[in-house]
């Protein structure tokens, strides 16, 4: 019997062709690999008589692993994903004039622990950095840094007590800017300050 066997025995080892259809060559090398590799053995396979229950055993330990549809909707929201927002120049001043109205008309939420949250924004693309300087921390200029987002808004939202709070927007460190989304006093030193006056319900003008 040579290495390589002719298609036509091939077949008839894997049962697509009688033996009869075969020359007597190649029927002599089709016996030949037959002796060799052995007949194929097609009788039917018999299965334990427990198997579909072993089965449908293990399809519905599976299932109470595989998570809820609510569990996997949760997942999907918290997983970190990226998220890119592209911001048009035009539409600069319309962000800025939004983070205005919500500084101003929005109501801050009470926290259990006493007093107002307050959220400050300020517009300043060309900005490096942005902080926030006022009598609730002493006019520290280092202590209440913004956080900038995409459109050049800088933000932050701090828990002050019921009363009036003078401040100040502290842009790159040494411009002191007040908050063109609220009202303004003379500081006596020839700038302005910002007021803002918190109730125990919340902002009032």
């Amino acid at each position: 019997m040579t290495d390589r066997l002719d298609p036509l025995v091939m077949r008839v080892l894997d049962g697509d062709l009688p033996l009869e259809a075969l020359s007597p060559a190649l029927r002599a090398e089709a016996e030949a690999a037959r002796r060799v590799f052995g007949a194929p053995d097609r009788a039917p396979m018999a299965l334990s008589p427990d198997f579909d229950a072993r089965v449908m055993a293990a399809v519905r330990a599976r299932a109470l692993r595989r998570p809820g549809a609510a569990r996997r909707a949760v997942a999907w929201l918290v997983a970190p994903r990226e998220v890119r927002v592209v911001v048009r120049p035009w539409m600069a001043g319309v962000l800025a004039a939004a983070a205005a109205l919500v500084l101003l008309f929005a109501r801050p939420e009470t926290p259990a622990t006493g007093g107002v949250a307050v959220r400050f924004v300020l517009h300043a693309p060309e900005a490096r950095s942005v902080a926030l300087a006022g009598t609730f921390n002493h006019w520290d200029s280092g202590a209440t840094p913004l956080v900038r987002s995409e459109g050049g808004l800088w933000a932050a939202t701090l828990v002050l007590p019921a009363g009036e709070h003078e401040y100040a927007f502290v842009v790159d460190g040494e411009r002191w800017v007040p908050d063109p989304a609220a009202p303004g006093v003379d500081d006596g030193f020839g700038r302005r300050n910002s007021v803002l006056t918190l109730s125990d319900a919340g902002r009032s003008m």
